[in-house]
């Protein structure tokens, strides 16, 4: 398959993906310079980290291969159809990578292919459609039942993956635009009848990177990884006004081995979180979100939370490690939120080394939280809630230390609190609210509520895991591609 060269020349040091470790690299890190090459000619060379099967891609090619105009007025939805369609020929000839350059591309939504690489170069911006005709309606995800922000349907998200492997969006810092002012208007006047789309959704995948882009303004959630493993989102950039609705920065739900790191997070909702399906629906679907290790996040979320577990919870969330967590203006450090008919269970929760800086709370959790999809959840459907660990927490300026409310006749139990200093601010608030749970702590100040009594003694730390996951072992390989402008 001949296409004319893009007019670029990529270093590309990408991920070999090992079978038996399952091995990831979240490195994003990208520059450019110019060069000459025989004479007068120049050349342009990128440097990037991506991650990639089996080594590099073999085929390369650009979106103005395939008709694209970067004016962000000229649609683009066919040629980027067009170029996934051709690229994918390939996907098992060593795959392909499809280069976005400079520019402004207007697109509708679109798929991408199995060992497939969406590159996105500096300067170059993905820009959302703001056509709703441009945007079709899909089927509710099986483990919710129905879309999130109304019952049926749920429009398409822009750049969707499903049952793919081995897929990467990386770049040189390009921006992906979901011009997201439209959706919200239109949600906040009721004006949808269907649920609003994602920015990326990569559902039933595995190996799956996403590294060294910008996303902004997106129309709802922003990264939806959901039923996959095996997942790694490395030092993106996430924007959105801080009043956007359910502008959720990275969403891992009912995945397993996912890790993030080295993300800059300012959302109108929750900048991290975890979720596993919705009452009666996700308990059928059965599938929780497992192994999810975050690490050197920061955030800014002033009406919601800095890591959120829930509220939709129903297939379980268990094993999640989140280390060198940075937030600033947000509502709450750690939140986990369920309810009566979620069943399931949120355990072996561990975090670790938090600066917080004016905060709403610290430490919030709720057993009375969120609506249901329908009549017909389960009442006897009653979530467990333990083995909740928090170590080596800083907070400046917080209204409350924490509200931690279980649920009457099922408390959440094995809460851990240790080395955590807050400093609140003068309020009519109660320092600590604590109804329905039950743990110890050590080392805390404010002094904690009664029901996690302080064990100065006895307690010199909380449990956090120091095994590693399948997902932290990565495997390099250095490799190289050459297009000389002419």
């Amino acid at each position: 398959m001949e296409h004319s060269p893009p007019k670029f020349h990529v270093l590309m040091i990408l991920v070999l993906w090992t079978v038996v470790t399952a091995a990831f690299i979240g490195i994003a890190e990208g520059h450019r310079h110019h060069r000459r090459a025989g004479g007068a000619t120049e050349v342009e060379v990128f440097h990037y980290a991506a991650a990639g099967a089996r080594g590099c891609r073999a085929h390369v090619a650009s979106l103005t291969d395939f008709g694209g105009v970067g004016d962000g007025v000229t649609s683009n939805t066919a040629a980027f159809a067009a170029a996934v369609a051709n690229l994918s020929k390939v996907a098992y000839d060593g795959g392909a990578m499809l280069v976005v350059p400079a520019g402004r591309w207007l697109t509708g939504p679109f798929n991408l292919a199995n060992h497939f690489t969406l590159f996105l170069d500096h300067d170059a911006v993905i820009l959302a459609t703001q056509d709703i005709n441009e945007w079709p309606i899909i089927d509710p995800l099986p483990s919710y039942g129905r879309g999130r922000d109304a019952a049926g349907g749920r429009y398409s998200n822009l750049i969707m993956g499903y049952n793919l492997t081995d897929v990467v969006i990386t770049g040189n810092n390009g921006t992906i635009d979901g011009q997201g002012e439209t959706w919200w208007k239109m949600f906040r006047n009721k004006e949808l009848n269907y649920t609003r789309g994602y920015l990326i959704e990569l559902m039933y995948c595995k190996q799956v990177l996403i590294s060294n882009i910008t996303l902004v303004n997106s129309p709802s959630w922003n990264v939806h990884p959901v039923y996959s493993s095996h997942v790694i989102v490395s030092g993106i950039t996430i924007l959105a006004p801080v009043n956007s609705p359910n502008t959720d920065g990275i969403n891992p739900d009912s995945s397993s081995n996912v890790r993030i790191e080295d993300c800059y997070i300012v959302s109108g909702d929750d900048c991290i979180a975890i979720k596993s399906g919705w009452d009666e629906y996700g308990i059928a679907f059965n599938m929780s979100s497992k192994h999810i290790v975050i690490r050197r996040l920061t955030c800014i979320s002033p009406t919601s939370a800095v890591i959120a577990l829930g509220s939709e919870m129903s297939g379980g969330i268990q094993d999640v490690r989140a280390e060198d967590i940075t937030a600033i203006h947000s509502e709450s450090g750690v939140r986990i939120k369920t309810t009566i008919g979620r069943g399931a269970y949120v355990k072996d929760i561990f975090v670790r080394r938090m600066n917080l800086h004016t905060m709403k709370w610290v430490f919030w959790m709720t057993g009375t939280y969120g609506q249901h999809p329908d009549d017909k959840f389960d009442p006897k459907a009653i979530p467990v809630v333990r083995n909740i660990i928090y170590s080596d927490v800083v907070a400046e300026n917080v209204t409350m230390a924490a509200k931690l409310e279980g649920i009457p006749g099922a408390p959440f139990t094995g809460i851990c609190i240790y080395n955590v200093t807050a400093e609140v601010v003068k309020s009519k608030k109660p320092i600590w609210n604590c109804t329905d749970v039950e743990g110890v702590s050590s080392h805390v100040t404010p002094t904690p509520c009664a029901q996690i009594p302080e064990y100065p003694d006895r307690i010199t730390h909380c449990p956090f895991p120091e095994d590693d996951l399948p997902v932290d072992y990565v495997g390099l390989e250095e490799c190289s591609y050459q297009r000389t402008k002419p």
